[in-house]
């Protein structure tokens, strides 16, 4: 059905359709019984006419009718059932001939052409007669018809000036709920301290508007909470992690290991490198979303070939991207977002594909493998925490948040093939600009 607005002129043209039917009906119906009525009360009056013109010339003689009282369609008989003045219509013989010897009123209808009505009388001077008069019909269905066309045009124009009252009525009561809907949409985790600012409650639409406000009011405190203890934690990791991960390396530069001590020690090096991986990424996360967007722009190609060095199993990475894409977010974010995609591919996968797909306003870039595949609860890879091949389950999760930060998103496409039988999908979408305009 669309939006409101279209549902409720749908709903008035609807109603007011059903309505005018309505009216249009009873109309009809009261045009017919009053048309019915009328023809009556016609014959009535003209019988009248005639009957108290009727007289006898003298005792004995027969009906002298007035020439002026005898219409076309008027006929006098007396009571024997002769005519005595007066004219048939050929078409109406039978009927008249039927009516001619009545003893009370009687009335025939003659294909809905005619009506024919029978009056008897009594003169003055106690003589019987019977008057047969015919009224047409036409001109009484001709304006049932003129009523018809009227009041269905007189409804159709009604309907019509209701649809679009309650249109018009409908856009200028919703504009103000269009108008935050645009700019809700507008709006990115950097712009929390952006308000609808409808004014003073005088509404309901401004009384919606100013609680919005306070609600955006106590998430955006509630990100900005969030930001500043993700930012701390990261910073205060920072020193420890590096000490630690200068510790390991030291202590791998030794001659005197044993080969199970130097295994430990290398998993020691390979988690610090990991962690602190994690803790660099929560840090530019934070910075990107404390200051909001830096206006940086970077290539792809130069993202990609900085993380296939890093990652390990780079070297099984083929990057297929034929084409500079100029990312429309800094360096390091980009890498930020491509690396635990990528590394994730590496450790489950032999072999794995790169190649981007350009939109006008973002880049997908395609993530295929050859490992072993996806389920169908894709939207677990990323919880924090949630790992399935050996990881930290910190990777994929940091990945779709950093580049939602951005205006982008990652995500898994268990629908769509990789690069073996049972390979995986990954997209990493990232905002993309426009080189010549850059």
């Amino acid at each position: 059905m669309g939006s409101f607005r279209r549902q409720l002129m749908v709903a008035t043209f609807v109603l007011g359709s059903l309505v005018a039917l309505a009216l249009v009906a009873v109309v009809q119906v009261v045009l017919e019984d009053t048309s019915g009525n009328a023809v009556a009360r016609v014959l009535e009056d003209r019988a009248d006419d005639v009957t108290s013109s009727t007289d006898i010339s003298s005792p004995g003689s027969s009906l002298v009718v007035p020439d002026a009282d005898l219409d076309p369609g008027v006929a006098v008989y007396d009571a024997s059932g002769a005519l005595v003045a007066g004219t048939v219509p050929p078409s109406q013989a039978e009927a008249f001939a039927e009516l001619s010897t009545t003893d009370s009123p009687a009335t025939r209808t003659l294909e809905d052409a005619y009506q024919v009505q029978g009056e008897p009388f009594v003169t003055a001077a106690g003589t019987r007669g019977v008057v047969v008069l015919s009224e047409p019909l036409a001109p009484y269905e001709n304006d049932e018809r003129y009523a018809l066309v009227v009041s269905v045009a007189a409804g159709a124009l009604i309907v019509l000036l209701a649809t679009a009252l309650a249109g018009w009525a409908s856009r200028r009561a919703l504009a103000p709920v269009a108008a935050m809907a645009a700019t809700a949409e507008e709006w990115s985790e950097h712009d929390l301290d952006r308000r609808f600012d409808l004014g003073a409650p005088t509404n309901e639409i401004r009384v919606l508007g100013r609680t919005l406000d306070a609600l955006l009011a106590r998430v955006a405190g509630t990100i900005l909470a969030e930001q500043r203890l993700t930012a701390e934690l990261a910073h205060e990791l920072r020193s420890p992690l590096t000490a630690a991960q200068a510790t390991a390396d030291l202590m791998a530069m030794r001659t005197d290991l044993d080969d199970q001590l130097r295994e430990d020690v290398a998993d020691i090096q390979e988690a610090c490198r990991v962690m602190a991986a994690t803790v660099t990424g929560l840090l530019d996360l934070a910075r990107s979303q404390s200051s909001g967007s830096t206006g940086a722009t970077c290539e792809l190609g130069a993202v990609l070939a900085e993380v296939r060095r890093s990652v390990p199993g780079g070297e099984r990475i083929e990057v297929d991207v034929h084409e500079e894409v100029l990312l429309d977010l800094p360096h390091d974010l980009a890498a930020r977002a491509l690396s635990p995609v990528l590394e994730n591919a590496t450790r489950l996968a032999a072999h794995v594909r790169v190649r981007a797909e350009q939109a006008s306003d973002r880049t997908d870039v395609v993530v295929q493998d050859d490992g072993p595949g996806l389920d169908d609860g894709v939207d677990e890879l990323f919880v924090p925490g949630h790992s399935t091949g050996g990881g930290s389950g910190l990777g994929l999760a940091l990945a779709r948040r950093i580049a939602r930060s951005v205006g982008g998103d990652v995500s898994a496409h268990p629908d769509r093939p990789g690069l073996g039988p049972t390979g995986a999908t990954f997209v990493v979408t990232l905002p993309a600009t426009d080189r010549a305009s850059s």
